[in-house]
């Protein structure tokens, strides 16, 4: 073994997201008005959540199986902590104050829920049995149900898309899916008026039409969809976007960074960035197919899938075809916390792909 394989790193997904890193570097300093200070700050973050990327890496399949259900009971305790004494910052009580920085436990979460039902499914036979099924719904449910009562309804649909991705590799039928979306169908009145908050429910109906309230719920959208579409084939170049450059675009260095891009670098742009996020899922999608055991094989698997599912809802709320839930960006979206959980999926990949130490099935 050489050097650098003792490191544990896949180079092919490492190149992939240092690519992304340096796009997003790129982004923010049009998107944040050529500010030094946020680019910097960005750097940082992309440096720490590159070490846990690197760290986490290193731990072997095995230990990442034994502490699945651990991690998810501690995340759901943090979870409970957070609905009890956690810290409101815009309407939402989301964070637990560790005195020196913030901390979301929902981004615990978007790991542990995908390793705790790829631990739960991997200890049963395939395909899943109903009762299996319904065990696993109710190890997605209850963090999203947790969640979603902060409110952060975009990260408690990713968790459930999460957990589903996982499901869904774990051999779930067509039949058995058509089913779910007729329950999920059935109970959407109840959910609408029981459930949903006011603003929850101006996001669906700003998404079917923003023009009825322009100045107020449908800015983000008509802001969003203007600079996309302004961008051309070609873009007006990096730090020309008039939308973002007069700050019309809301948001634009954080859910909304994707209208900036779309401006600047236009639609072969846009095809050049899809074709990046495309080449970090296939190349985690084979990691799952070469993967030696069950446990790995979904696991790798959901979690390249939850990237397509960031990025699909990202673009689709700035692009206007789905409601705004306020997911970022995958790595490019200007945060600490989100890139963090993310690179860390990412050395998950990269420890099952590069450890010869291989778990028993």
């Amino acid at each position: 073994m050489t050097r650098l394989e003792r490191w544990h790193v896949d180079w092919p997904l490492l190149a992939g997201v240092l690519l992304l890193c340096v796009l997003s570097l790129l982004l923010l300093y049009s998107a944040g008005g050529e500010d030094l200070s946020m680019l910097g700050r960005q750097a940082l973050r992309i440096t720490a959540a590159l070490a846990a990327m690197v760290a986490v890496a290193q731990i072997p399949p095995p230990a990442l199986m034994r502490w699945s259900a651990h991690l998810f009971a501690v995340g759901l305790v943090l979870l409970c902590v957070v609905l009890v004494v956690g810290v409101t910052g815009k309407g939402a009580q989301r964070w637990l104050d560790l005195g020196v920085v913030r901390f979301q436990p929902a981004e615990v979460m978007k790991l542990a829920v995908p390793m705790a039902v790829a631990w739960l499914l991997s200890r049963r036979t395939l395909p899943p049995r109903w009762r299996d099924l319904l065990l696993a719904s109710v190890v997605v449910a209850v963090p999203a149900v947790l969640i979603a009562m902060q409110p952060d309804l975009g990260t408690a649909i990713m968790i459930i898309a999460s957990g589903l991705c996982v499901v869904f590799l774990a051999g779930m039928g067509w039949r058995l899916i058509a089913a779910l979306a007729v329950g999920c169908a059935s109970v959407a009145p109840v959910l609408w008026f029981g459930y949903l908050h006011d603003y929850q429910r101006q996001r669906i109906l700003t998404l079917i039409d923003p023009w009825a309230d322009p100045l107020g719920s449908g800015y983000h959208i008509i802001q969003s969809t203007i600079a996309v579409g302004s961008g051309g084939v070609f873009g007006k170049g990096w730090l020309n976007g008039s939308q973002s450059q007069l700050e019309f675009i809301p948001e634009r260095a954080t859910d909304f960074i994707f209208a900036v891009y779309a401006e600047e670098f236009g639609f072969l742009g846009v095809l050049a960035l899809l074709a990046l996020y495309l080449f970090i899922i296939a190349r985690g999608l084979m990691i799952a197919n070469a993967a030696k055991n069950t446990y790995t094989r979904l696991l790798a698997g959901g979690l390249a899938l939850t990237v397509f599912f960031y990025v699909f809802v990202n673009i689709g709320m700035v692009t206007g075809i789905l409601p705004v839930v306020g997911v970022p960006l995958p790595l490019v979206s200007y945060g600490g916390t989100s890139m963090v959980t993310l690179m860390a999926g990412f050395g998950i990949m990269m420890s099952i792909h590069t450890h010869h130490r291989l778990m028993a099935q």
